[in-house]
């Protein structure tokens, strides 16, 4: 199992698409007990959460975003956790839109210290 995610900032590798999280997009992750939750802003977010579980090196979460032009969204995300040759955390993401239509993959790391 990789290490926990507790106080790691992690951001996404490439843009997705236009007001969705991006490479600007910052998430600070929390981990205790099995159970994760993070806040992330930038880019087109304002202000986004996300809360879930952790098996393993299996998370399962459902994220709400506030936009830029005031809209909010939400879904739920599956992400596989590796860790990298330089020791940095990856989330291989599968995750789906549930307030609008939209699904896809993403990839996230952790930055460098």
């Amino acid at each position: 199992m990789a290490r926990s995610l507790d106080g790691l900032v992690l951001s996404p590798v490439a843009d997705q698409a236009p007001g969705q999280v991006g490479t600007r997009t910052r998430f600070t992750y929390h981990e205790r007990d099995g159970r994760i939750w993070a806040e992330y802003t930038g880019g087109d977010v304002v202000r986004g959460h996300l809360v879930g579980t952790r098996e393993a090196d299996t998370l399962d979460f459902r994220y709400v975003q506030l936009k830029q032009d005031g809209t909010t969204s939400g879904g739920h995300c599956v992400s596989a956790v590796t860790e990298l040759p330089d020791g940095r955390v990856r989330l291989d993401e599968r995750w789906e839109w549930e307030s609008q239509d939209g699904s896809g993959t993403s990839v996230v790391e952790q930055l460098a210290p």
